[in-house]
């Protein structure tokens, strides 16, 4: 049994075709772990599966190969274990910012009462900065505030993993920073496992511990994994000074720009024309694990900046 809290074993997944042809594999030979209490984000071009992946760790689809453990129990089905936070709110527009937390809440634990119920969901909604909005309708909330009652219902069943679909997508830049800050605070204080998928690279850097880098589909891999290595009590407002931070942000661009590219449909290391430094998790390995050391040769950033 694996001693990880999540292990992703050999992954794959194909949609059916309506012309009898056999579509690829949109993913294929996916194998990662989480450990408990990690956050772990997940980057790649659009169409290499993240979306589906997801959807395979929550139980809302099936995986056409491969296996996922969680608890040391196999992921079949959903799960109020789980809780996820879409890319649009999805809340019940005919219920209230407390209703739609509650409606959650009830179904995790049936039997408390309203008053226990509404008390539970107060508290996640105030830590998310709605307290002042519990009676409100989602018609007359903000975008971002949405969002919030999303993840505050997410968080109130209290869920063994976290599961986030670019929550923020759709946000503008101000609001999306003031909910990253929310969602850091909330993780460190709850030590919440999260899997999150995003687009933005500075995003991934601020709240993982980890990011998962996908080729691009069809025939998508893990091709790398990054360990972010900078202290884990790291804010907006001061991440862009530690020196560490351009390094792990221009590896990553570097992969999605260039080398994501060289995967593209390579099914052995001698397909994928990638350089020696970095090997590629292909031919059923392991995607290597990267942690960039801090070059003590190079300027400091921070002392540049700040004048």
């Amino acid at each position: 049994m694996s001693a990880h809290f999540l292990s992703i074993e050999a992954l794959k997944k194909v949609y059916p075709s309506d012309s009898g042809t056999p579509n690829p594999p949109v993913f294929e030979d996916l194998h990662f772990h989480i450990d408990k209490g990690e956050f772990v984000c997940i980057i790649g071009h659009s169409g290499c599966g993240k979306t589906t992946i997801l959807n395979v760790l929550a139980g809302l689809e099936d995986a056409s190969a491969g296996y996922v453990i969680m608890g040391g129990r196999e992921v079949c089905g959903p799960s109020l274990d789980r809780g996820v936070v879409f890319q649009s709110h999805a809340l019940m527009p005919w219920m209230t910012v407390l209703g739609n937390v509650a409606f959650a809440v009830k179904s995790r634990w049936p039997d408390w009462g309203k008053d226990k119920v509404a008390a539970h969901c107060t508290r996640y909604l105030e830590m998310v900065g709605l307290g002042e909005a519990l009676h409100k309708k989602p018609a007359e909330l903000s975008g971002g505030m949405k969002q919030r009652v999303g993840i505050a219902r997410a968080f109130a069943i209290e869920p063994k993993m976290l599961l986030l679909d670019e929550p923020f997508g759709a946000l503008d830049a101000l609001t999306r920073g003031t909910i990253q800050d929310e969602l850091l605070k909330i993780v460190q204080a709850t030590h919440q496992t999260v899997f999150m998928i995003t687009h933005d690279v500075d995003e991934a850097i601020l709240l993982a511990g980890k990011i998962l880098l996908m080729s691009n589909g069809p025939h998508a891999r893990i091709a790398e994994i990054v360990e972010v290595t900078m202290p884990r009590k790291r804010t907006r407002a001061d991440i862009h000074h530690d020196p560490q931070y351009y390094r792990i942000r221009n590896h990553l661009v570097d992969f999605l720009v260039n080398r994501s590219k060289s995967y593209a449909g390579a099914r052995t290391v001698h397909d994928a024309k990638i350089p020696p430094v970095v090997r590629p998790g292909l031919e059923g390995e392991r995607a290597p694990v990267v942690a960039l050391p801090l070059d003590k040769s190079a300027p400091q950033l921070k002392q540049v900046i700040n004048h």
